[in-house]
């Protein structure tokens, strides 16, 4: 089998049922399977069990994201393995061109795709940079929109990459995350103690360490629904998820590689933008 599309379904039955018709109806020439790991803790926002299109595995205790990825990558049989968010829209033909891409490109190990917003915007997730001290300090003080076109400034969100134009990158978001099962059988799975966020850049980052190419591939594209599930809820949990995602994500690699002051400061700049996240999201910290 070419592929194995593994979608976490999480409360939001409606939007994978969505996902699921808009892979069956864009998908031709591919051997595929799509395995649904459940992780709902509302019983109506189930997936439900009679749709013969899909692997269903109710997930008895939610133990985060990366978790539930790893269970479905556990019983995938594909030749690649594809991680997709279940508030997505595959366009016409994409995923027939990303594995025709990696079956030319046996060097590529994790492959994301030109995706766009509901309003059709670009979303920038899907071709980043790591988040190293400097890179973090020129995003937050929004120095790549300033220079667009420095490698310099735009090291995060990599803005001096067209997004027309198919590129090596350091990360690619996890709304889609196509990998050959063999490189995720070298450089490991979902790192699960990172319960939602930054389990993505972390996946990148073995990848790369590993010696294999991080690809923005820019011939296919989908739609990415943000503000409908996950970090865009302005729910308090997801919101700390996401910030201590990103500080595990900077202990785990950088902090052996600066100094305590260094770490101090990246350290308060997290919580500085979580606090700040969750004031502006009228959420009182607990």
């Amino acid at each position: 089998m070419d592929l194995s599309v593994i979608i976490v379904n999480h409360n939001t039955k409606k939007l994978t049922e969505q996902t699921v018709s808009s892979v069956a109806a864009t998908t031709r020439g591919v051997d595929y399977e799509i395995i649904i790991v459940d992780n709902s803790s509302d019983k109506s926002e189930v997936y439900p069990a009679d749709d013969g299109r899909v692997k269903l595995i109710p997930n008895v205790e939610n133990k985060g994201f990366g978790h539930a990825c790893n269970v479905g990558a556990n019983i995938a049989i594909g030749r690649y393995i594809l991680f997709l968010n279940s508030d997505t829209i595959m366009h016409k033909g994409s995923l027939k061109k990303c594995i025709d891409y990696m079956d030319k490109h046996v060097d590529t190990g994790c492959l994301g795709i030109k995706t766009t917003l509901k309003n059709g915007d670009f979303d920038h997730g899907c071709k980043r940079g790591f988040p190293t001290p400097f890179n973090s300090l020129c995003y937050v003080l929004k120095l790549h929109k300033l220079f667009p076109r420095s490698k310099k400034f735009g090291g995060y969100t990599l803005s001096y990459l067209s997004i027309d134009e198919t590129n090596e990158v350091d990360s690619v978001s996890g709304a889609f995350m196509l990998i050959p099962k063999q490189v995720l059988g070298r450089v490991g799975l979902f790192d699960e103690s990172i319960f939602m966020y930054g389990e993505d850049i972390d996946l990148c980052y073995r990848i790369k360490k590993a010696g294999y190419r991080v690809v923005y591939f820019a011939e296919a594209s989908m739609t990415h629904l943000k503000g409908q599930s996950g970090l865009h809820t302005k729910d308090a949990a997801v919101i700390k998820h996401f910030h201590r995602g990103i500080k595990r994500f900077y202990d785990m690699y950088y902090k052996d590689k600066y100094n305590i002051f260094v770490t101090l400061l990246m350290h308060g700049a997290i919580n500085l933008r979580c606090a700040l996240a969750l004031a502006v999201s009228g959420i009182r910290r607990r």
